[in-house]
């Protein structure tokens, strides 16, 4: 008996937790209005950070397992040289190497002729024995970061006649990764501060309105967390609100944006394609689920301190 009388305490404090708060957004509406815009414009640009950080790490991917450093072989190296040429270079770490292709001196010149198109048949001297194009192997990276540690260290094998990357662009990329990656550190850190700045002033005019009863509560024996519940509650459902509504504009925005570029000839020329909405909305949406809802209450906490302090 006494245990389900402690349930239905319980369940009532939660209701009413809930339901005060949830009058509260409207008892203020112009402020809440002003916090749910500002929230708003913060997670919406936010948003449009995130995907194109998310964006520029798939391309770096994409780019990654696509871009190769091409080691072509002595042309007097033998089969044991060139099997252990690959075992060497194997051996610098699964961790860093993520394929190594042979490529023959056939399909080294069936690859030329290809790029001559209707001249092809200006290589077919070199068939046969007179073939002066080089076996190689085509080794791909886990990590674009290691591509210069790589090649430092295949020149140093035996039987390595040249070794062709793209060290400059592969930098680059990495360098616009980082980039990305610290600009939108920066972006959220601000728009955090903003936010629950917004947030703790909007809910700092409630509490105030309610001071009185605040101070009645607390003359009653009421705690600090009971007295403190509503107005989180308050915060939680401004976060919650400007997070669905940025996600579905940020969607919006989103799909009309990547299918202009998307299509664009230099991306197909390139071989890259873009993440989808579909790809990224689940983690967004834990991110602004978290974002919404830490906002909330660490405004809520923020605008309430002054009151409750005994």
């Amino acid at each position: 008996m006494i245990r389900e009388v402690d349930i239905a305490v319980r369940f009532n404090n939660i209701t009413y937790l809930i339901s005060e708060g949830f009058k509260n957004v409207f008892k203020n509406k112009k402020a809440s209005v002003a916090s749910l815009l500002t929230m708003l414009c913060a997670m919406f640009i936010f948003g449009i950070f995130f995907v194109i950080g998310e964006n520029a790490n798939y391309v770096v991917e994409q780019v990654s397992t696509a871009q190769g450093i091409q080691v072509f072989i002595l042309n007097d190296a033998t089969d044991e040289e060139i099997n252990k040429l690959e075992s060497d270079v194997w051996a610098l770490g699964n961790d860093k190497i993520s394929t190594i292709n042979f490529v023959s001196k056939q399909e080294a010149l069936e690859t030329m002729k290809k790029s001559l198109g209707s001249d092809s048949d200006l290589l077919d001297v070199y068939e046969g024995d007179n073939n002066i194009f080089p076996a190689s192997f085509v080794v791909t990276l886990s990590d674009l970061s290691y591509s210069k540690g790589v090649e430092d260290a295949i020149w140093k094998m035996d039987n390595v006649k040249n070794i062709e990357s793209s060290n400059q662009t592969i930098d680059t990329l990495i360098k616009i990764a980082n980039g990305v990656k610290i600009t939108i550190g920066v972006i959220f850190v601000l728009l955090l501060v903003m936010a629950i700045t917004i947030i703790s002033n909007t809910i700092k005019l409630s509490v105030h309105a309610r001071r009185k009863e605040i101070s009645i509560m607390k003359y009653v024996g009421a705690t600090n967390s009971f007295i403190r519940g509503p107005f989180i509650v308050e915060g939680i459902f401004i976060g919650l609100a400007a997070s669905g509504i940025t996600l579905l504009a940020l969607k919006g925005t989103y799909d009309l944006t990547i299918q202009k570029v998307a299509t664009s000839s230099v991306l197909q020329t390139m071989g890259i394609s873009l993440l989808t909405f579909q790809d990224m909305i689940q983690i967004i949406g834990i991110v602004f689920l978290v974002l919404g809802i830490g906002i909330g209450i660490i405004g809520s906490s923020i605008s309430m301190k002054k009151y409750l302090e005994v």
